[in-house]
């Protein structure tokens, strides 16, 4: 997650340096060429300048928690602190339990407090939604019925 040790520098320089070869970006040539990125702060995983979190000063990062892969953890970026590696980001756990739309009001609640920007909210609450989906455990399918009076009288002969 790196970012800039200059103040002076502004983020759309950063990103006209940094755009085309960086260690998050992952290029396809399969798929009509498609560039995602692997930037923790990125919320869609897109390679764009709306989404990239290593370019701005304030940005918002939802993934899984590494305590626990059933939790959520929120990392933001602190802009007053960008020199100070320790105190740079500010994290945030979801434990389990927590009902989703709970987490989406905190999320919210913690990016609004802070100022962070409020057009990327959807995609937060998207991702949010979509790793809390990933995490539930599946049911297992049950058994077919069988149906119709052949089926039923093939099932009674098999057992």
């Amino acid at each position: 997650m790196a970012s800039t040790d200059y103040e002076n520098i502004s983020s759309d320089l950063i990103w006209l340096c940094a755009r085309n070869n960086n260690s998050f970006l992952l290029k396809r040539k399969t798929s009509g060429g498609v560039t995602f990125s692997r930037d923790p702060l990125n919320l869609t995983n897109i390679h764009n300048r709306k989404y990239e979190g290593f370019v701005d000063n304030k940005a918002i990062g939802i993934n899984p928690s590494a305590r626990n892969p059933t939790a959520l953890t929120l990392t933001t970026k602190n802009p007053t602190t960008q020199n100070q590696p320790a105190k740079a980001y500010k994290t945030h756990h979801f434990p389990a339990n927590t009902h989703n739309r709970q987490i989406y009001r905190q999320l919210v609640k913690e990016t609004t407090k802070e100022g962070y920007r409020t057009d990327l909210r959807a995609e937060m609450i998207a991702r949010a939604s979509a790793l809390r989906q990933a995490q539930r455990t599946k049911k297992p399918t049950p058994a077919r019925k069988p149906r119709g009076k052949k089926a039923l009288k093939k099932a009674a002969e098999g057992s």
